[in-house]
């Protein structure tokens, strides 16, 4: 069967690791993520294991946080939607003018009504000339049409139209989602072609690397859902690799702790996941799970999912004085690791006047061709220069504005990274990290506490003290963390809304940490977590903080071996699988209508409805999981019936939504082989 390996790209870390055919962990390296160029670091971290070991991997899996980070961070690349029968108030739910900007969406005539009929002939002509204003300053164009779920034949028309003219990339969201619900399809495929050249270039990246290395194996991707695809089926939908880092983390978390009832915790760079396994098996989210305030139709692990992680920045917010991320910035501790030259630089802001802009170095994220082609003169200068070294952005305010503002923009574009003060900083200072400068940490916590007290007014840590601000920091991730996990454990129980479980979440945990700060204090409560569900804490930083919120959550805590590298070893034990929704209904009486891929198709008896429903979702399943890279496939169905049964006309059917679900082991280079020779 030969090695499986196993790799994990997130915006931190690149892990990789190698399983042997019982499943164990044989070899293991981490090593850091390079945004600028992803080859880099996961060459590092290939190079790393053994390289005897190599010419033995029958199978390579990777999954990946950048597509979760991507959205969390609202960065992407850019692409122009073409909405087809949109009316505006449909446009302005989607959101897609917070995302795109609004001169990138363009709606054109046309559409399908809830029949599948056609509402209005497309607009052929609008839709080229959108396509040919939009080809030149875009990575990939987004379509998605009223009803398409229903009928899709505008979206297929505009998308040979899209290849025609511009040869980009093009994401149709029947493709995507199944279900009714215009604005939210429109979103999901705009966030899929935002996706496109981040997947693309990630692909790219591990092949060349593979190939230089001699490993001749195919490359598997972890879905959301925890099932796997090839790299062809990635690139056309990358979208449905959001929650990729955390669904492989989690059967990670499983194999290597061998809990089947566990509250899995994935804390990385710039987010903390946490999903509910019962049984073995995490729940799936077939709404679309919740990523950083974006709702895509994706079906995924039901994630619980904070922008909260080791590298988050700590900064002030109005009205809530210190507040942990959503924005991921470069730790001061990996900054001087990584540039000993911005020592001097820290030392010196430690001793003169507090300043906003102290702290901060422009360092670059991330190369993206069609956002490089469209920058003006001053921002292709700023580039240039934070690419040959980090940027510090008090001399640039003081002495080049022009510099300043350029970084500036190019930072909102998602092409620059500035530093910051983050919890990874406040665990250095504190002594329970170390891998990194303590002494660049220990400066930045007197920095950044100077600027919260003498700018913002927030603190009253004496001057010079590192250790105070870092434990205020180091408690608030507790809280923070504590807080969603209550959370993730009132929404199992269905019996909250969103609003009432955050309300009681967040009363909770103030009295759970009340008791872990002062035990001596008398209380008439005592509060325990997740009785018969230990909570299993993976990623980097997960060993500076879950032992202090098992703590005071009185919950168990297991930290298996390996579980800095969770998701790589999670990554290989997927299978894949697909899944193919058909809807079937009776708009009229004695009329059941299935809506095919190729349009709606009526039958007189629901039986018969159903029996065609059957073999069209079974074969597309089938094909589609082929496709995506299964060595063999089963099929499984699942049928949702709304009907109901009234003494006057009996049995009343509504609709039903019929499910194909192939599944399969993916192949190996073994299998690959044999399916490539001739009979």
């Amino acid at each position: 069967m030969g090695l499986m390996l196993g790799i994990d790209t997130g915006g931190t870390f690149t892990d990789a690791v190698l399983v042997d055919e019982h499943r164990e962990v044989i070899a293991a390296a981490k090593q850091l993520t390079t945004r600028y160029d992803l080859t880099v670091g996961i060459a590092r971290a290939i190079d790393s294991l053994p390289p005897e070991s190599l010419s033995n991997v029958s199978l390579v899996s990777l999954s990946t946080t950048l597509t979760t980070n991507s959205v969390v961070e609202g960065k992407g690349s850019p692409v122009c939607a073409l909405l087809i029968g949109y009316d505006e108030r449909q446009v302005q739910n989607s959101g897609l003018a917070e995302l795109l900007g609004p001169e990138a969406i363009v709606t054109v005539a046309g559409g399908h009504d809830a029949g599948g009929a056609e509402a209005a002939p497309l607009d052929e002509e609008a839709v080229r000339r959108a396509i040919l204003n939009w080809r030149d300053k875009v990575s990939a164009f987004a379509i998605s049409a009223t009803f398409s779920v229903r009928n899709p034949r505008h979206e297929v028309r505009v998308r040979e139209l899209v290849q025609e003219l511009s040869r980009k990339p093009a994401t149709c969201g029947h493709e995507l989602a199944s279900s009714l619900g215009a604005p939210r399809r429109a979103a999901t495929v705009a966030l899929n072609a935002r996706m496109i050249t981040h997947v693309q270039r990630l692909i790219e990246s591990v092949e060349a690397i593979l190939s230089a290395r001699g490993i001749d194996a195919p490359l598997m991707i972890v879905k959301g859902d925890g099932s796997l695809i090839n790299a062809q089926s990635a690139l056309q939908r990358p979208v449905g690799t959001v929650l990729s880092g955390p669904a492989a983390s989690v059967l990670g978390a499983c194999a290597l702790s061998g809990l089947r009832d566990a509250i899995v915790a994935d804390m990385g760079g710039t987010t903390t996941d946490i999903a509910v396994v019962r049984n073995g098996r995490p729940e799936l989210s077939f709404d679309g799970a919740l990523i950083g305030g974006w709702q895509p139709m994706v079906e995924a692990v039901r994630v619980y999912s904070i922008g909260l992680g080791g590298d988050s920045e700590v900064r002030f917010s109005g009205g809530e004085g210190i507040s942990i991320g959503p924005r991921r910035v470069v730790p001061l501790s990996l900054l001087a690791a990584e540039h000993p030259e911005v020592l001097p630089v820290l030392e010196r802001q430690a001793k003169s006047a507090p300043h906003g802009s102290q702290l901060r170095f422009a360092l670059r994220l991330q190369h993206d061709e069609a956002l490089l082609a469209r920058l003006p003169d001053d921002e292709r200068q700023a580039w240039e220069r934070v690419s040959v070294k980090p940027v510090d952005m008090e001399y640039a305010t003081a002495e080049d504005r022009r510099l300043a503002r350029a970084l500036a923009r190019l930072e909102r574009k998602g092409l620059v990274i500035y530093s910051g003060f983050t919890p990874t900083d406040a665990a250095h200072v504190l002594g329970v990290s170390s891998h990194w400068s303590t002494r660049a940490a220990e400066l930045g916590a007197r920095i950044w506490a100077r600027q919260m007290r003498r700018l913002y007014g927030c603190g009253t840590w004496p001057d010079g003290d590192a250790e105070g601000p870092s434990r205020e920091v180091f408690d608030l991730v507790v809280d923070g963390i504590s807080q969603k996990l209550i959370e993730a454990g009132l929404h199992e129980q269905n019996r909250l809304a969103a609003a009432q479980a955050d309300k009681l979440a967040r009363l909770l945990t103030e009295m759970v940490m009340e008791q872990r700060r002062d035990p001596s204090k008398p209380s008439l409560f005592s509060v325990q977590f997740a009785g018969d569900a230990p909570v299993v804490a993976v990623g980097g930083p997960a060993a500076s903080y879950y032992p202090e919120v098992a703590r005071g959550l009185r919950t168990g805590l297991y930290m298996p071996r390996f579980a800095e590298v969770a998701n790589a070893v999670g990554a290989v034990l997927g299978e894949v699988s697909q899944r193919v929704h058909l809807t079937i209904t009776q708009p009229t009486r004695g009329t059941f209508r299935v809506f095919a891929p190729d349009g709606p198709k009526d039958f007189p008896q629901l039986g018969e409805a159903v029996e065609y429903a059957r073999t069209l979702a079974a074969d597309e399943a089938a094909t589609q999981a082929r496709e995506a890279g299964a060595a063999s496939v089963q099929i499984d169905f699942e049928q949702d019936e709304n009907s109901v049964n009234n003494e006057i006309d009996g049995d009343v059917f509504f609709e039903m939504r019929l499910t194909a679900i192939a599944y399969g082991p993916p192949c190996r280079r073994t299998d690959r082989v044999a399916q490539a020779e001739p009979a």
